[in-house]
C-alpha cells in the first residue's frame, strides 16, 4: 500500500504543478500581451476534484486522516480497538457511497451528453470519469482496509488492530518528521 501511496502522491503533485504552471502562464499573458488562455479556472476545478480524491487514499493509507484523539488514547485498549475499527468501517462505508454517488452523476453526464459551461466546452465525461476512477480507487482501498481491521477485530487481536489503524499519536508524527529531516541530509 505505500507503493500505491507514493504513486498516488507522486500524481497529485504533478498535477497541481501542471496547473501552477498553466495558472503563471495566465497570469503572464494577461499581464504582458492583454489575452488569456481561458480555462485556467475551468482546469483548476478538475485538478481539486480528483487531487482531492488521490489524497483520501494517500491521507487513509499514511493513518493521517483527522480524528479527534484527544480522548482516544486515555481509553482501555479493547475500548480503542471497537474505535478503531468503526472508524475504518464507516471511512470505508463512506468511500462506497461516494463512488455509488458519482456513478450516477457520470450517468447522467453521459445521458444527457453534458458539456463544461466555459470556452472550453470540455464534454463532462472526461474530468467525472477520472474523478470517478479516482474515488472507486478510494473506495477499493477504503474496503481492504476495513476487511483488515474487521479480521484482526473479530479474531481478538486488538494490539495489532490498535497498532495498524489508530490515529498517529504527536510522538510519532515527531519521530517521522525526525525521520525524514535525516533522509533529506
Amino acid at each position: 500500500m505505500n507503493t500505491v501511496s507514493k504513486v498516488l502522491g507522486c500524481v497529485f503533485g504533478y498535477l497541481c504543478l501542471g496547473l501552477s504552471v498553466m495558472v503563471s502562464a495566465e497570469t503572464i499573458m494577461r499581464k504582458v500581451f492583454a489575452t488569456s488562455l481561458q480555462g485556467a479556472d475551468e482546469l483548476g476545478g478538475y485538478v481539486l476534484a480528483i487531487g482531492s480524491s488521490l489524497a483520501f487514499c494517500v491521507a487513509l493509507i499514511g493513518r493521517n486522516h483527522m480524528r479527534i484523539d484527544l480522548l482516544h488514547y486515555l481509553l482501555p485498549l479493547p475500548i480503542q480497538g471497537l474505535l478503531n475499527w468503526l472508524s475504518m468501517v464507516l471511512i470505508a462505508v463512506f468511500a462506497l457511497l461516494l463512488s455509488w454517488t458519482t456513478l450516477g452523476i457520470v450517468r447522467d453526464t453521459l445521458q444527457y451528453h453534458s458539456t463544461a459551461p466555459t470556452p472550453w466546452a470540455t464534454p463532462m465525461i472526461y474530468p467525472q470519469g477520472i474523478w470517478y476512477v479516482c474515488l472507486t480507487i478510494f473506495a477499493v482501498v477504503a474496503v481492504i482496509y476495513a476487511v483488515r481491521a474487521s479480521r484482526l477485530f473479530f479474531t481478538g487481536r486488538i494490539e495489532e488492530l490498535n497498532e495498524g489503524f489508530q490515529p498517529k499519536a504527536a510522538r510519532e508524527e515527531l519521530q517521522e518528521e525526525l525521520e525524514d529531516v535525516a533522509r533529506r541530509r
